[in-house]
């Protein structure tokens, strides 16, 4: 059913063999080659929740964080998207990931910036911090992401973008700042 003519069968398959524990990296290769963004998309899900929920004890997880970080690149930014999110999701994978994702902070797509931000806080490494803070000057929704991805790293400079980020022009980053100094 992975190679059925239509799309939602397609996905339907995909779905399925997931909840059996069925996903094999040549399963999930298969699906992100599709000529269908929604399954593509799909298939970045499912390898994060794959990889979140496996920890580092998947055999095949530097094979499916290299196919998500290939996906950084889909033309279809929604695909894009998933694919950080689902790094993010996976947590940390070294220096490549890290940089391909503060790449994907300049991207022409609002979506791409936040969800490559987002993913940057939940992975933490510190090389991403710059691109993070970089984010505070973005647009509104991107800004509210950068201020809770700061979170995630241990770093006076993380504090001080927080402090800065109360005088945000937007109430909900100003908020988000507020609450994350409160804690």
């Amino acid at each position: 059913m992975l190679s059925d003519p239509q799309a939602p069968v397609r996905g339907a398959a995909l779905g399925a063999l997931s909840r059996a524990g069925g996903l094999s990296p040549a399963v999930l290769e298969q699906a992100m080659a599709d000529t269908d963004p929604g399954i593509r998309r799909r298939a970045c899900e499912q390898a994060g929740r794959k990889l979140a929920g496996a920890g580092d004890v998947d055999p095949h997880r530097a094979r499916i964080v290299t196919m998500l970080m290939a996906m950084l690149d889909d033309p279809d930014s929604s695909v894009a998207e998933m694919a950080a999110w689902a790094l993010g999701e996976a947590g940390s994978h070294g220096a490549a990931a890290c940089d391909r994702l503060v790449s994907m902070t300049r991207s022409a797509s609002p979506l791409c910036r936040e969800a490559a931000v987002a993913a940057l806080g939940a992975i933490g490494e510190p090389r991403g911090l710059d691109a993070v803070i970089d984010a505070l000057a973005d647009r509104p929704a991107v800004r509210r992401r950068a201020v809770v991805a700061l979170a995630g790293f241990a770093d006076r400079r993380a504090r001080h973008a927080l402090h800065r980020a109360l005088e945000d022009r937007d109430w909900q980053t100003r908020q988000a700042a507020e609450d994350l100094l409160a804690d």
